[in-house]
């Protein structure tokens, strides 16, 4: 069974688009290739690897650009797409890793990419953390609790250490094998490998 790294942070629009289609693609490659999830700091991996340029939000040519294309691409998959409030995520990131050692890490990457891009919520906001928590069917006040405990704040740190040794330089990024596939673009060149190597 092939083994698929997907590295994201709630902050990308593009790992929102990507995420819309993991449900699709567990259920297409079930039993041939396993999807693992990794929630890390975009903007730590991105200078980790020493794009200190600026952000696509300050350059206003290239982000029109970018606006009509995610419009494309969320009507192109069915989903709503809506700026959100604001793009701290690091807490909400971490609340993945709560999420996913109790068995609702699936859950919570669709119910929170969903509150954030979705609906246009603000990602550092309690309020939603314990929205998507109950989404979810995890108690608010312990998730809530549990992102800022230092075992969280711990596997976070690791969890952007390892991406960052893999070379990880951006989201959403799928790895299988040496392969390496940057945006929800790329699924259907990820597809094409995985088909090809039953």
């Amino acid at each position: 069974m092939k083994i698929v790294d997907l590295y994201f942070d709630f902050m990308s629009p593009f790992a929102y688009l990507a995420a819309s289609q993991l449900p699709r693609l567990a259920a297409k490659y079930e039993g041939r290739a396993r999807f693992d999830l990794h929630a890390i700091d975009l903007i730590a991996a991105r200078f980790k690897a020493g794009n200190n340029g600026p952000f696509n939000r300050d350059q206003p040519a290239k982000m029109k650009a970018l606006m009509m294309d995610l419009n494309r691409w969320a009507k192109r998959y069915g989903v709503p797409f809506v700026f959100p409030k604001g793009l701290d995520t690091k807490r909400l990131n971490r609340g993945w890793i709560v999420a996913a050692a109790r068995g609702r890490g699936d859950a919570f990457v669709q119910a929170a990419f969903d509150a954030v891009w979705g609906r246009g919520g603000d990602p550092a906001s309690t309020e939603l953390h314990a929205e998507v928590a109950r989404a979810c069917g995890l108690a608010p006040e312990e998730l809530v609790t549990a992102i800022d405990s230092a075992e969280i704040v711990g596997a976070y740190d690791r969890e952007n250490e390892a991406a960052q040794a893999r070379g990880v330089f951006g989201v959403p990024i799928f790895l299988v094998d040496e392969q390496i596939y940057w945006g929800n673009d790329r699924i259907e060149f990820l597809e094409e490998y995985l088909d090809g190597s039953r």
